[in-house]
């Protein structure tokens, strides 16, 4: 059954404001904080809500975490060994504060919405100071302003799916920007957690993303990313309906230069979509389309509801219609009960598709999902194995794929000065791939015209192009 998402009140956010207000106003309070980023893109964005509240409360960034008066963590959950450095760097920081008894230190993101996690927290970290989910990010100023006049550490999680608008944001990057267009997942995969941290699926408001994106392209952002955990099935639960192509037609008509998107679930590519794509000025060449295996009974325990012949189709269909697309995608290897022939069928299928990057995991058991509890777990050695056979064919496949390039005239969105020269600079082109290109610092937040001249590792290089 559909629900409609619960928005949180004015009233909330109003308290939430007098909230970060008082806070300045502490003479007690940090006065530089610093947050420690795991995870997707969803994630990082998160944290940069969290450093635009903490910036409303009077505190300064400080460049590392051991010179900050405040450090948080906002943790991801996805991966077992993403947790793991998590809570070894939160303990590690236990230490630090044994000669600085006023550092405060939080947790918050995924791992603490984890079934269990929270009276883990309490248990054995009792030194962390403020521990909370992703349903109360919105009441982190609330929850800051408790803990600072509370002696014992706090802990906050609920279950609510909720949409809080217009939270402050500290950006990373001036010259692009996340936008989140949808909350949460309904598809229940086998082997991911995420609905069970993250919520089930709610839209943001079309008025309210068209909103946040004009004022984007008024401070001079040159690219946005739309942000959900299945971008296609946006529009569940709006009181009127729209969807994703829907939407991205109107902010292809914005003018923003460039809009990316992830990630996508392959039983939700409608042609419809691939249709505005198409024809679009400003949506980039590229799609982010997570396999996961090449082998139907596999994709059936993953509970991935399409198979080998379907997702072929999808690709076939976005190579039809945006030629030269670049195509990305996840792949878990070692799922339960994975046969070496099933295993082969994954490479088939990567050998066959030739996608420009490639997401590889060895599968992780996560608790309260159904696949960590299936027989046939797969050994490390095996699994080990695999997965280094995996990213031995993707790579060598990846040069001859980038090569397609060699010679073609490329747009690159400048990040920064290139690692290895002071004299070049790297970012990303129209298809999502890193490109280096002779240039300067000052480059830094323009889009550069250039023509690709070869293929290095797994970036291409090119010269620049007078710009007209």
């Amino acid at each position: 059954m559909e629900r409609t998402a619960i928005h949180v009140s004015s009233e909330e956010m109003a308290r939430q404001r007098a909230a970060m207000a008082e806070i300045r106003d502490l003479p007690q309070r940090p006065e530089s904080y610093h947050v420690v980023t795991y995870g997707c893109q969803m994630n990082a964005h998160d944290s940069e809500k969290l450093a635009g509240m903490l910036e409303e409360m009077g505190m300064r960034p400080a460049p590392t975490r051991e010179e900050a008066d405040f450090v948080i963590f906002n943790t991801c959950c996805v991966r077992d060994n993403a947790e793991r450095r998590a809570l070894g760097n939160v303990t590690w920081l236990k230490e630090v504060r044994k000669t600085r008894p006023n550092l405060m230190i939080a947790v918050c993101g995924c791992m603490i919405q984890e079934p269990g996690m929270a009276e883990k927290i309490l248990k054995q970290y009792r030194f962390i100071d403020l521990a909370f989910g992703t349903a109360n990010l919105h009441r982190f100023p609330e929850l800051m302003l408790e803990a600072l006049n509370s002696r014992a550490g706090l802990v906050r999680v609920t279950g609510e799916d909720v949409i809080a608008e217009d939270l402050p944001v500290r950006r990373v990057r001036q010259d692009a920007a996340y936008l989140t267009i949808m909350y949460g997942c309904d598809n229940f995969c086998s082997f991911c957690i995420v609905p069970y941290v993250r919520g089930r699926e709610r839209s943001r408001e079309p008025s309210d993303i068209l909103r946040e994106a004009e004022a984007l392209q008024k401070s001079g952002v040159q690219e946005i990313m739309l942000l959900g955990q299945n971008v296609n099935s946006y529009g569940k639960g709006l009181a009127q309906p729209v969807s994703f192509a829907g939407l991205l037609r109107e902010l292809d008509g914005m003018g923003i230069p460039r809009i990316r998107f992830m990630t996508s679930h392959p039983k939700d590519l409608s042609d419809d979509l691939i249709e505005a794509m198409a024809g679009s000025r400003h949506i980039l060449p590229q799609f982010h389309l997570p396999v996961q295996s090449g082998n139907d009974e596999i994709l059936r325990r993953m509970n991935r509801h399409y198979t080998r012949d379907q997702y072929l189709d999808r690709v076939a269909a976005l190579r039809r219609a945006v030629p030269g697309i670049g195509l990305s995608t996840d792949i878990i290897v070692s799922f339960p009960g994975e046969t070496e022939a099933q295993f082969e069928d994954t490479l088939s299928l990567v050998e066959q598709v030739r996608y420009d990057s490639a997401f590889t995991f060895i599968y992780s058991p996560r608790t309260g999902t159904r696949a960590a509890a299936m027989e046939g777990q797969i050994p490390e050695e095996v699994s080990k194995e695999r997965i280094q056979r995996l990213i031995a064919l993707q790579e060598g496949l990846q040069q001859e794929t980038l090569r397609r390039f060699v010679g073609q005239e490329e747009e690159v969105l400048v990040e920064g000065l290139s690692r290895r020269s002071d004299r070049a600079v790297s970012g990303k082109g129209r298809h999502g791939v890193s490109v280096t290109l002779p240039g300067t610092a000052s480059d830094t937040g323009t889009i550069v015209r250039c023509r690709i001249t070869k293929v290095k590792n797994n970036t291409l290089m090119g010269e620049r192009l007078e710009q007209s």
